[in-house]
């Protein structure tokens, strides 16, 4: 049935209504959380400046800026009502007491290195807390530690240590641009592991925001709180200001090296022994696999046009802490099926294995750590797993062949073993330490737009996940906490909040869940700090 003019002229009408509606109650919010933050924080005059409302012309711009998934910078992502940017402390304790206040949900954003978006995308009406400013990194050398600020990036961090030190380092993640809020508070980890553990294992204080707006150290919120935001994420207990950190010693020389190997090249029985060696090998040493499929030519010697084959290739990757004379000694004893060579082998300091991780050319400058914005941004879905016993060689030829099916996902491989298998599994929240061979990221990453794009490749994850279901480990099936991943379960953060969170929570936290339920209950019982993988409190 046609609709009649004035019933179309009516239309419009309601829907300018809305439109003016919809912006005169953002405004309304907007006004009434600059009145409260300017009446809570100091000094009062600059309240302004930090609020954005999506009125504001550079709302998008401050959005974006720490995106780093392109799946949640599309014009139909939900967009904050207001981005707060805290120049002070003070204006972070205004930002929660308002918040709380007007009752709209927080999202807390150090970095936006958040794989499924939770620190900036939700389906309520939400406001963001961006803490990119608050950014300062207080190095002492003398007794070995740093306070850093939630905002600051790893890249930030490393080269303020480097600044000061060439034998001091910490061990954290491989992308410089990680912000250290998120980064420390969900684990930490990197290629050092195997010698140091996780970085929440040199967190020695912390300042958090609570809900009631007190900023509280590690003496004044107590073991139970300081052990929570230790791998426990920092979102669901309170807004992070600061970690202090202690520093570890790194010798002068470190040793890289990277080699590739084909299906053709015996890429299957070397992964089987690296299965077997990886978590046993000597402390100092961290070899990642990254295994992915790509397409060889064949050139046959003829006039006919070159034909092509898939295959996988396996990269490894590799940090030593010591020079390449003992690094070869140590691999020939240990696993000399990979065959390295002298001339494979590079040797560095430690700030510029930094550089060789993050995939920068040899010779670039220190300081493009302080780079804080990627290279390049790009669709991107990852998922999580640990492994406990090693895969057999018909499993592996299995697995190469999904990986060939699927065609573009991939996975890497990082070794567990060393100092990670002697520390408890309740020390920090973090439960994935002895026991465990390797952790498996799984990894698809695209540059096509629209939603066809995004239903292919991120089903192609979830169906290399689900095809690893035998060989990784069970009841539950554990998860890393970084690699976010709502595959697993969400909250509606409602009156089923507990049983919700605890689907995706064991998988995380395995027997540190209620710890952390309990922590939470005792710190934000109304459940204020909450987002779609929070810690719930215990039910009234």
């Amino acid at each position: 049935m046609e609709m009649s003019r004035s019933s179309f002229r009516l239309l419009l009408l309601l829907l300018g209504f809305l439109i003016v509606s919809s912006y005169a109650a953002s405004d309304s919010v907007y006004d009434t959380f600059v009145q409260c933050l300017s009446n809570h924080s100091a000094p009062s005059h600059q309240a302004s400046s930090i609020v954005y409302a999506q009125t504001n012309s550079s709302f998008t711009n401050v959005l974006r800026s720490y995106i780093r998934n392109e799946r949640f910078n599309t014009s139909s992502t939900p967009k904050p009502l207001i981005i707060v940017t805290p120049s002070d402390e003070s204006q972070v304790q205004a930002a929660i007491i308002c918040s709380r206040d007007i009752g709209i949900q927080l999202k807390i954003r150090s970095g936006g290195h958040d794989y499924d978006g939770l620190s900036y995308v939700s389906d309520v009406p939400f406001f963001i807390l961006d803490m990119f400013n608050l950014r300062s990194i207080n190095v002492n050398i003398t007794d070995e530690t740093a306070w850093v600020q939630a905002g600051a990036t790893l890249g930030e961090l490393y080269y303020r240590i480097w600044e000061k030190s060439r034998v001091h380092g910490f061990p954290a993640g491989v992308c410089p641009t990680l912000g250290v809020g998120g980064h420390l508070s969900g684990g930490g980890y990197g290629n050092m592991l195997r010698k140091f553990g996780l970085s929440v294992d040199h967190i020695v204080d912390a300042q958090i925001v609570n809900v009631n707006g007190r900023i509280l150290d590690r003496k004044s919120m107590g073991e139970d709180l300081f052990w929570a935001i230790r791998g426990g994420g920092g979102a669901s207990f309170g807004v992070i200001l600061s970690y202090k950190i202690k520093l570890v010693r790194v010798p002068e020389i470190v040793t890289v090296f990277r080699v590739e190997k084909t299906l053709a090249q015996n890429a299957t029985d070397i992964v089987y022994q690296w299965q077997h060696i990886t978590d046993k090998i000597d402390n100092d040493l961290f070899i990642r696999l990254l295994l992915q499929p790509i397409t060889v030519k064949n050139d046959n010697g003829s006039a006919k046009a070159e034909k092509s084959t898939k295959t996988v290739k396996v990269s490894f990757t590799s940090l030593f802490l010591g020079d390449a004379t003992r690094l070869i000694s140590v691999m020939n004893k240990d696993f000399p099926e990979l065959g390295l060579k002298k001339e494979d082998c590079i040797e560095m300091n430690w700030i510029e294995s930094v550089l060789y991780w993050s995939n920068f050319d040899n010779g670039t400058s220190v300081n493009v750590l302080l780079n804080r914005t990627p290279e390049s941004l790009k669709f991107l879905k990852r998922k999580s797993d640990y492994v406990q016993k090693p895969t057999s060689k018909d499993g592996l030829e299995g697995l190469w062949k999904k990986i060939i099916e699927l065609g573009k996902a991939g996975m890497v491989l990082n070794p567990y073993g060393g100092r990670m298998s002697e520390i408890p599994a309740s020390e920090t929240p973090f439960p994935h330490r002895s026991g465990n061979i390797f952790k498996i990221q799984y990894s698809v990453t695209w540059q096509e737009e629209g939603t066809e794009a995004d239903k292919k490749y991120v089903n192609s994850m979830r169906e290399l996940h689900s095809y690893m279901t035998p060989y990784v480990s069970k009841s539950p099936r554990g998860s890393y906490l970084n690699y976010r991943d709502i595959d697993i379960g969400i909250s509606h953060n409602g009156k089923d909040s507990y049983q919700e969170g605890k689907v995706y929570g064991v998988k995380y936290f395995m027997n540190n869940f209620d710890r952390l339920v309990k922590v939470k209950t005792a710190v934000d019982p109304q459940n204020f700090f909450r987002y779609e993988q929070s810690i719930p409190p215990l039910p009234y």
